[in-house]
C-alpha cells in the first residue's frame, strides 16, 4: 500500500500545492487557474506532464465538477437540489465512495474492491490529507478525486460566505 500526503498552503492566492510520498518527496503538483473561467485544477506528475484535470462547469443551475485522468473523463461530482443541507453525488463508472467524504474520511471502491482510503490529518496548519492507495494503477484517479472533492468544499464555502454578505 502506498501512502501520499496532500498539504495545501493556507492563504495561497495562486492555488498551488504538491502531493508528497512517505519520504516527503514531491510526486504530483496541483495548480489552480486563478481568476479564469471555467475554473480548473491541473494535476501534473513529477516530470511536469498533466495527468489529471478538474473542471468546474460554468453556466449550470447547480455546480458540477468533472474529473479527467489521462484525457478521459472518469467521474463527475454534482450538487443536488436541497433546501437544508448541500447534497452532492459522485457519478463514476464502477467507482463508489463510502464514508464521510465531506469531512475527508472515506474509502474508495471500484467494482466492490477497495482501491484507496483518504483521511484528514488533524493538528496541522491548513488542509492536510493522507491518501492510501491500495491499487497503484488507480493512484492518479485517487489524487484527482481528493483534489476534486476539496474543490467542491472550497466552492461551497465560497458560496456560503458570499450569501452571508448579501443578507
Amino acid at each position: 500500500m502506498k501512502q501520499l500526503y496532500i498539504k495545501q498552503k493556507v492563504f495561497s492566492l495562486n492555488e498551488k500545492f504538491s502531493v508528497k510520498n512517505q519520504d516527503e518527496k514531491d510526486v504530483y503538483y496541483v495548480e489552480g487557474s486563478f481568476m479564469k473561467i471555467p475554473k480548473t485544477f491541473s494535476v501534473k506528475n513529477d516530470t511536469g506532464e498533466e495527468v489529471a484535470l478538474i473542471t468546474k462547469k460554468t453556466l449550470s443551475f447547480l455546480p458540477k465538477f468533472f474529473v479527467e485522468v489521462n484525457g478521459k473523463e472518469v467521474l463527475a461530482i454534482k450538487k443536488g437540489l436541497s433546501f437544508f443541507k448541500a447534497r452532492y453525488t459522485i457519478d463514476a463508472a464502477g467507482i463508489e465512495v463510502r464514508g464521510n467524504w465531506w469531512d475527508m474520511n472515506f474509502q474508495v471502491y471500484q467494482h466492490g474492491e477497495i482501491i484507496g482510503e483518504v483521511s484528514k490529518e488533524w493538528f496541522s496548519w491548513g488542509d492536510s490529507y493522507k491518501v492510501q492507495v491500495v491499487k497503484e494503477e488507480m493512484e492518479t484517479s485517487m489524487i484527482a478525486l481528493v483534489v476534486a472533492i476539496d474543490c467542491v468544499k472550497a466552492d461551497e464555502k465560497g458560496a456560503a460566505s458570499a450569501s452571508s454578505f448579501t443578507n
